[in-house]
């Protein structure tokens, strides 16, 4: 996009530039926004703020709402981002600005050039007060019409194929879920399980192997965990064996530093605190550790233990963990992609009733979950025939995430064409602009009038009123 500041591009005829602040009225909004805290999931209002989420929340607090007589257009101060509103609302509390256009710029038309205007980029910072000093183009009435028009025809068909291209996201997603279930259910290797059956070692054999280790590795923290009772469990393919996670791996819950201990220059072991430091396969480090005091190695499955709970990485190099994850570390050449791909198909069972939003996986929940143990030939076989799908599915992934993104690039290209005049033929006999213009003007006249009687009025009824308490 371009900037307009003070050498603007030439408009089409009967065009005219003008001064943003001088083509709005602000909505009053003292004593009317409602703090985030008192948000409701249900209620009569919607609350609008400058969030990214259309609807911020509800409220029921009607003394709050406001109600224009007209579209309104709500402005994030702080996050530049820009709502159409046509119904009752009640304003956020925080960075939230309601504007409207006079009567001489249709309300959805402006709603659409804001969008083109080009603003510094302040951060957290107040950004109306560079809004308010933007050039706009006014075009004729008329042809503001029909510029809305034909913006909305294309958006239409944008959006159409947006959304086809959203639920193919979803779609894929479901496809890797559907992936891992049937890998951790003996399907994908059932051919090639058949034709090495004479070869494998079974599950149950390597079990013990491992149980062996974890007495060696561990002595007295080595703790028995309950039997598994398989009455209820489905049925897993011949060789295979239920058991528990904490049988085949250790578990080290995480436990952050002091503060004073990590930092931002790669200083120390890199620094996992939680699901937020996460990529799709390994997290990515934001901070660094000189004192860890839990860490994870090469190759632990990561594991998010506190809100959101579930969401699972693998640790790329050794690591310092905080409280917010837990490792989980392969015992016996046990595969970590195994154990990786095993949770993830699993993960609606660990996390359970509660959600995502549970509180937190605790290590005892960890280590008594259940899981379908293969021979180890069959786990490196499992993860290939797993990755090999995957691939698929990340490439076509790839070319969804690639026409989202020149999806947007044309939906800011037809705005751009809007704003400077290119987007519908121009009609010479349109009411020009400049005498929109000087309706402007006028109207601005009038507005600062009433709003010159308005003062003198509370003035004079002020006073009435010192003089009638001094009498």
């Amino acid at each position: 996009m371009m900037e307009y500041k003070n050498n603007l591009p030439e408009l089409p005829e009967g065009w005219g530039w003008t001064r943003l602040g001088e083509i709005i009225e602000k909505e009053p909004l003292t004593g009317k926004k409602l703090k985030q805290r008192d948000y409701q999931e249900k209620g009569k209002f919607p609350v609008i703020d400058q969030g990214r989420s259309f609807i911020g929340g509800y409220t029921d607090k009607e003394e709050l709402k406001i109600c224009s007589g007209g579209p309104v257009i709500v402005f994030g101060d702080h996050t530049k981002v820009v709502k159409y509103i046509d119904f009752e609302f009640v304003a956020g509390a925080d960075g939230v600005k309601v504007i409207k256009p006079l009567k001489v710029f249709y309300p959805k038309l402006f709603y659409y050039f804001l969008q083109a205007i080009q603003l510094p980029e302040k951060g957290y910072a107040r950004h109306f007060q560079f809004l308010e000093k933007s050039s706009i183009p006014l075009p004729p009435l008329l042809e503001q019409h029909r510029i809305v028009a034909k913006i909305e025809e294309l958006f239409t068909k944008l959006d159409a194929g947006v959304e086809a291209l959203k639920k193919i996201k979803t779609q894929l997603k479901r496809y890797r879920q559907s992936v891992l279930k049937s890998a951790m259910e003996g399907k994908l290797t059932k051919k090639w399980r058949e034709e090495h059956k004479h070869e494998l070692e079974s599950a149950a054999l390597l079990l013990e192997k491992i149980k062996e280790e974890r007495k060696k590795k561990l002595g007295k923290k080595d703790m028995e965990l309950p039997p598994v009772d398989t009455e209820n469990l489905p049925k897993l393919p011949e060789g295979w064996c239920w058991t528990r996670l904490g049988n085949t791996t250790e578990i080290i819950l995480g436990q952050s530093p002091p503060s004073s201990t990590y930092n931002e220059k790669e200083d120390g072991l890199p620094f996992y605190q939680g699901k937020k430091e996460f990529g799709y396969i390994y997290p990515i480090p934001q901070k660094w550790c000189t004192k860890p005091k839990k860490i994870a190695d090469k190759g632990d499955v990561l594991i998010s233990v506190r809100a959101p709970v579930g969401p699972t990485n693998i640790c790329s190099e050794k690591s310092c963990i905080g409280r917010g994850l837990a490792a989980i570390r392969p015992l016996s050449e046990m595969k970590t992609f195994f154990i990786l791909y095993l949770i993830r198909a699993f993960e609606h069972k660990l996390i359970g009733k509660h959600g995502t939003t549970f509180a937190a996986i605790t290590g005892g929940h960890l280590k008594e979950f259940l899981i379908p143990l293969s021979s180890l030939p069959e786990q490196h076989k499992i993860v290939e025939e797993i990755e090999r799908r995957f691939s698929v599915a990340d490439e076509a992934e790839k070319v969804v995430e690639l026409s989202l993104k020149q999806a947007e690039r044309l939906r800011q290209s037809l705005l751009k064409k809007a704003f400077e005049g290119k987007l519908v033929p121009q009609d010479p006999t349109d009411e020009p602009a400049n005498v929109l213009l000087e309706r402007i003007k006028k109207e601005k006249e009038r507005l600062d009038a009433e709003r010159k009687t308005k003062r003198k009025s509370r003035k004079k009824k002020t006073k009435k009123y010192v003089k009638k308490e001094l009498m």
